[in-house]
Parts: structure tokens; C-alpha cells; sequence
């Protein structure tokens, strides 16, 4: 029999933001099933879902219940401006992207991959 639910995401982070709040709280976090989890209920209740495993990879180190760190207010801002177009009827365009985090974020590419290497 083949499971109909979608693969499993390795991690999920959900945010929570009311106006007039600080900044965003980290309302549910998981892995694994967890994960998958996190997602199906939001999918359920309407709530949009955006998949950066960067953004995720440093939201996994926010303990739960606490806002954001002021080092992802611009990233997590940008990503939730797209998802107000979004809801607005605008055009969005394209969703916020890793490149689009502070470069002190970003990922690191391994030792000897091609983005990591230069050119002579």
C-alpha cells in the first residue's frame, strides 16, 4: 500500500507574529514525523508553508516560545512582507531565497564543492 501523505520533511519551524509584537516566536518545531506533522496541520488550518532548509537549519537553534533573533529579523521580514502580497492579491513574485539571507547566514558550501572553489 503506498502512503499517500507527502515525504518526509527532516525539519519544520513555525512561527507565530501578531502586530505590535516584537518580532516572531517560534511556536512548534520538530524533525522526522514531528516535522511532517507541523506541516499537515498548517495545511490543514490554511497557513502557508515555505520550504528553506537554511532559514529552517537556524530557526531549529530558537528555543520554542522565544522570538527571533534580531540577526534573522530582516530574512524572516522579508519572507513574511512575500506572504503578505500574497494573501493581498498582488503580485508576489518570488519567494525569498537563501542568497537573500545576511551573508553571515548563509550556508557555508563544504571544502572542494564547486561554490566553494575559485577560479585561477
Amino acid at each position: 500500500m503506498v502512503d499517500p501523505r507527502p515525504p518526509l520533511r527532516n525539519e519544520a519551524v513555525a512561527l507565530a507574529y501578531t502586530a505590535g509584537e516584537a518580532a516572531p516566536r517560534v511556536v512548534a518545531k520538530g524533525k522526522g514525523v514531528v516535522a511532517r506533522e507541523i506541516i499537515e496541520r498548517a495545511n490543514e488550518a490554511g497557513v502557508f508553508v515555505h520550504e528553506s532548509p537554511e532559514l529552517v537549519s537556524l530557526l531549529m537553534q530558537v528555543d520554542l516560545d522565544a522570538r527571533i533573533p534580531p540577526q534573522l529579523y530582516v530574512a524572516v521580514a522579508e519572507l513574511l512582507a512575500w506572504l503578505y502580497r500574497i494573501e493581498q492579491g498582488s503580485d508576489a513574485g518570488t519567494a525569498p531565497a537563501a542568497r537573500d539571507l545576511p551573508e553571515s547566514l548563509r550556508p557555508r558550501p563544504a571544502a572542494g564543492t564547486p561554490e566553494n572553489e575559485t577560479a585561477p
